[in-house]
């Protein structure tokens, strides 16, 4: 099916993570015919674990990944930092769902950051990239706190590990009186996701693997026993090819009205002061997600580009895949009322990056994993866990491609394919609706 692409990345805004890194290499441009054993199209976390697991499965064969901009510019480098093993259904009341589909999301998850591990220690990666320290999540009121005793409920059913922590606790550990309650487990991972794939990527370079940045795929068709990828420069010819694409599956001509495109935002102060991070307390380093899905998630960050709080919140519905460029302005003024309610003692700390980041999501919250066409193979569709099941969508391609099985694999197949939307109008303006009311009934967790 696939044949001309239909819309090429747009993201809104600079990718604040990446701002933060000194400035990469000239980029390699994909130039000339290549041929390859292997074409994997994206460089965030599906592609980057595709392209890992291929150079070990194949440790003969060339693979060759085209990214469409820069590692690190993309949503990879856009999102919160959070590597989430358990639950995170961003659609319930409390991230929770049915125990057994739990059980099994939590044990693909957890397979999921465990080859980002393992990947950090293979090439090095420091604990400001990579480290599983847990995470929490904070409750800003009465609703905040029976979600989280719902969900502790749910993960004492489960058999987790989860510790409660109290207003003062909390504000011991953030700074701020905003928080009523917390909910730390912790076998969450927690990254500065610029500085993660970039590192990935910059490591998997070789003679065997080649990492092409601003190479676009154009076009991707089939000749004889080969897929031809067209970028602005060139063509690379592989018999086997891993779309690691999320939402731009669609782009490719799959999943037309399956798959829902959302973006959402975040903003970054400036560095703090000494004097702002005295006045400010608490810890120096934390991840916070809120209670309910819809609210305001926070980190304080400490390192490369020092100091700093990051703010992210709202949905917003978006089909096209693109969003004008005032929407940040928009938005941002909801991340500065959120970071004015929980740090008042900070002041009006200007925001130093805003920027808006894609999710894709599916109406049952299944992926889709597994071979679209002959060689043509699926890493996409990870509703809203990029990090962790973008890499597991990777891994489990690259496995699914080498006749490699296993218990995560066998449930991306046996799962149904995702749902089909209702009519265009009809699903905008139930989705839109859906994100109104979500983030009105989230009061003081947003």
């Amino acid at each position: 099916m696939a044949g001309s692409v239909s819309r090429l990345p747009r993201d809104p805004g600079p990718a604040g993570w990446n701002a933060l890194l000194p400035d990469a290499a000239v980029p390699v441009h994909q130039e000339g015919a290549l041929n390859a054993d292997w074409l994997v199209i994206g460089a965030g976390f599906a592609g980057l674990a595709a392209a890992y697991r291929l150079a070990q499965l194949c440790p003969g064969d060339r693979v060759v990944v085209l990214e469409a901009s820069r590692v690190g510019e993309g949503p990879a480098g856009r999102n919160s930092g959070f590597m989430i093993d358990l639950p995170h259904d961003l659609a319930s009341d409390n991230y929770g769902g049915a125990l057994e589909a739990d059980l099994a999301q939590t044990a693909d998850n957890r397979r999921g950051i465990a080859l980002a591990a393992e990947m950090a220690r293979v090439y090095g990666l420091s604990a400001e990239a990579f480290v599983q320290s847990g995470k929490i999540n904070g409750a800003a009121g009465p609703r905040g706190d029976r979600h989280n005793a719902e969900f502790a409920e749910h993960l004492q059913a489960m058999g987790e590990p989860f510790e409660m922590l109290d207003a003062a606790a909390m504000k011991d550990l953030t700074g701020t009186g905003y928080y009523t309650g917390g909910l730390f487990t912790p076998g969450a991972a927690m990254i500065q996701p610029a500085l993660f794939v970039r590192s990935v990527a910059g490591g998997l370079v070789s003679n065997r693997v080649l990492v092409f940045e601003d190479s676009p795929v154009t076009g991707l068709t089939r000749k004889n026993d080969d897929w031809i990828a067209t970028t602005p420069c060139g063509t690379v010819a592989a018999p086997q090819v891993i779309l690691a694409v999320n939402g731009h599956l669609q782009s490719f001509g799959y999943m037309p009205r399956r798959l829902i495109h959302v973006f959402t935002y975040a903003s970054m102060t400036r560095a703090l002061t000494d004097e702002e991070c005295a006045r400010l307390g608490g810890a120096a380093v934390w991840g916070l997600t809120p209670a309910d899905p819809l609210g305001t998630t926070v980190r304080r960050i400490s390192g490369t580009g020092g100091d700093r709080i990051v703010i992210r919140n709202r949905f917003t519905f978006d089909p096209s895949m693109e969003v004008p460029d005032a929407r940040l302005t928009r938005v941002g003024k909801d991340h500065d009322r959120a970071f004015a309610d929980r740090f008042p003692m900070l002041g009006s700390i200007p925001m130093e990056y805003r920027w808006g980041g894609r999710l894709c999501l599916s109406l049952n919250n299944v992926q889709v994993v597994g071979e679209l066409e002959p060689g043509l193979w699926s890493a996409c569709c990870q509703n809203g866990l990029g990090t962790a099941r973008g890499t597991l969508a990777g891994m489990l391609a690259a496995e699914a491609a080498n006749g490699v099985t296993s218990a995560a694999l066998e449930r991306m197949r046996q799962a149904e394919a995702p749902k089909k939307l209702p009519p265009g109008l009809i699903a905008r303006a139930g989705a839109a609706a859906r994100l109104r009311w979500g983030e009105w009934r989230a009061g003081a967790e947003l």
